[in-house]
């Protein structure tokens, strides 16, 4: 492990512990703007957009820390007269690094939204200091984003943070814009504090980064002109709190899921904003959210996620491209410094005055969350987070959609894998999910469903991964024993691999097979697949390297049978716990999970009592 940035070793315990936190994640960007400051060069693997919209991407991100951190006290650094210098040429239309007309659906549109913020919050130190031509230079180049639509989804909120900015400094916005994106913004609002992203989408780390984020900072700044709505917004907040708590692991970990999680510690920029907002209730006290948000930021900064020069790199829990987005430029993971902006309370604030608290004793082993597909279980003994998945009745084309919200189950200690090819077991990488082929080693997984829903603690989904091969998935959750049982029909031969959680490995890595059964162990964790029926062998494979999210070198518990024509039922036991640990008996963990195995049928008894069949014979 590396870690070339001093903020791996900031205590992370006191506001100014923050503000210096801050200092020591910028300050190796200083060399990199360019002459006229309007663009921050840093170099790697390009994106979906040009090199000079990379810039200017680089260039905003970094006011998501820095404006908070100037409205708070802090010190205004070199890198803050770079920022005021770079807005003056990015917008000059006469200057050779101005940032250019924007189109329709522009990345720029994107990145205007943290100038709004600075205008909201800071006028004094990003408006104010300006000439009248250079006000109206940024005036004219930010109101671009009035003309263009933006994509029907968080987007919309970038038009919302821009009008709140012109209205704080007294210039024309455009209220009925604003309003027009908040209606529609509404009807993306599911229940229980959650939204999809856009109609049909994902319910993922976009509701707490930017849904939640954007909205509590407009019922700060809107309070006394849209009280309603602030209030709205307020409620919704405190719902998803209690339900977003359970992504969390004892450790500061979050949950891997979902797309754009090369923002890393943006995870916990909702417990930023919720404080921001001065939010709290009986279980989420100041100190509470004090210690989610402080905890996760030092789990990621003990993480090798910096580069020789301490730049933060793409990647999750180390540099890699390979579970990358399409639109992850060098300097996209800085939006992760959205989760500083409890640095613009003031020092006496009832969160910076609170002493930091442990994660709340009470969180309970298992939670229902049927907005984001989710059953929640938590193991009280290590703190380990596994999310179990009904799967989606839609998808979208975003970079390994499949792998990134279709997976069974999602972990705070294995994470989850992306493939690196399509050949074969150890280059597809199925952990937590059930993989096929025709016998020519290429494998089809779950990439969306024909039905889906979660009784208790129980998830059925229907999905064909052919037009002739229909699959019925169950998964009993539970921790650190699960189940799954799958009834196929298919009009083709197949060959099935099931996979277990990924188990990431350096030099130590103890192994055991147990009938149609294999286990792996180290001081990561323990990770185990069982077959119960239907499976005729077990092995251990040893995944490419950097197919996972947390660890660049996993091996992989896998199941595996052969299927001839028609209905086959398939039923196992997966284990996964972290730290080292003895296994046990899963016989003894059927009756736990509710489960009870006849010669005719599955019995399961659901955490709500009810009762459900799955015949063994077709």
């Amino acid at each position: 492990m590396f870690m070339n940035n001093p903020v791996s070793h900031n205590p992370l315990t006191t506001k100014a512990d923050l503000r210096e936190a801050f200092i020591q994640l910028s300050q190796p960007l200083k060399g990199l703007y360019s002459e006229g400051g309007a663009r921050l060069q840093i170099r790697g693997a390009g994106a979906g957009h040009t090199e000079e919209v990379a810039d200017l991407e680089s260039f905003s991100r970094i006011w998501w820390g820095l404006v908070p951190h100037l409205v708070g006290g802090g010190e205004k650094t070199e890198i803050a007269e770079m920022n005021l210098k770079g807005i003056i040429n990015g917008t000059d239309p006469d200057h050779p690094e101005y940032w250019g007309e924007v189109s329709d659906y522009d990345q720029r549109l994107v990145e205007m939204a943290a100038m709004g913020l600075a205008l909201c919050l800071a006028p004094q130190h990003f408006w104010e200091p300006l000439g009248e031509r250079e006000r109206g230079n940024l005036y004219q180049w930010l109101n671009q984003i009035n003309l263009h639509p933006c994509h029907d989804c968080n987007w919309l909120f970038f038009q919302v943070m821009v009008n709140l900015g012109f209205r704080g400094i007294g210039r024309p916005y455009d209220s009925e814009q604003v309003e027009r994106n908040l209606r529609r913004i509404d009807e993306f609002y599911l229940d229980n504090g959650w939204y999809s992203d856009g109609v049909n989408g994902h319910s993922d780390y976009y509701v707490p980064f930017a849904f939640h984020y954007y909205g509590l900072i407009y019922s700060k700044l809107m309070e006394k002109e849209d009280p309603d709505r602030c209030a709205r917004y307020k409620e919704r907040g405190l719902k998803f709190a209690h339900q977003f708590l359970h992504w969390f692991s004892s450790d500061g970990a979050a949950l891997p899921y979902g797309r754009s999680l090369a923002y890393r510690f943006a995870q916990s920029a909702f417990w930023s904003a919720f404080a921001y907002a001065g939010l709290e209730s009986k279980v989420l006290t100041p100190g509470v959210v004090k210690g989610l948000l402080l905890r996760n930021l030092r789990w990621w900064f003990k993480q090798p996620i910096f580069d020789s020069a301490g730049i933060l790199t793409v990647g999750y829990a180390y540099p890699n491209l390979i579970m990358a987005e399409n639109y992850n430029a060098p300097g996209s993971p800085y939006w992760a410094l959205k989760s500083l902006l409890v640095l613009a309370l003031p020092d006496d604030s009832v969160f910076w005055t609170a002493e930091e608290m442990a994660f709340p004793s009470e969180a309970p082993s298992i939670t229902i969350q049927p907005e984001p597909h989710f059953v929640v279980c938590r193991d009280q003994e290590t703190g380990h987070v596994a999310a179990f998945n009904s799967g989606h009745l839609f998808s979208n084309e975003h970079t390994h959609t499949s792998a990134k919200y279709e997976k069974f189950a999602y972990s705070t200690s294995f994470g989850f894998c992306v493939p690196r090819a399509e050949w074969g077991i150890t280059q597809s990488a199925p952990d937590s999910m059930l993989a096929l082929s025709e016998g020519d080693n290429l494998y089809r997984v779950r990439r969306k469903n024909e039905e889906t829903w979660i009784r208790g603690h129980v998830l059925y989904a229907k999905w064909r991964p052919w037009h002739d091969v229909e699959v019925e998935t169950w998964l009993v959750s539970g921790s650190p024993w699960h189940m799954r049982i799958h009834r196929i029909h298919t009009g083709r031969e197949l060959h099935a691999a099931e996979g277990g959680f990924a188990l990431g490995f350096h030099k130590e890595l103890n192994r055991s097979e147990h009938e149609t059964g294999i286990y792996a162990s180290n001081r990561y964790g323990t990770s185990g697949a069982q077959g119960l029926m239907g499976y005729a062998s077990a092995q251990l494979a040893y995944l490419n390297a950097n197919s996972n999210v947390l660890h660049p070198r996993t091996v992989l518990p896998v199941l595996q049978a052969q299927l001839g024509p028609g209905s086959h039922l398939l039923a196992a036991m997966i284990f996964g716990r972290s730290g080292r640990c003895t296994v046990g008996s899963y016989r003894e963990r059927l009756s736990e999970l509710g489960v009870t195995i006849t010669n005719e049928e599955i019995r399961i008894v659901t955490c709500d009592e009810e009762k459900l069949s799955i015949p063994i014979n077709c």
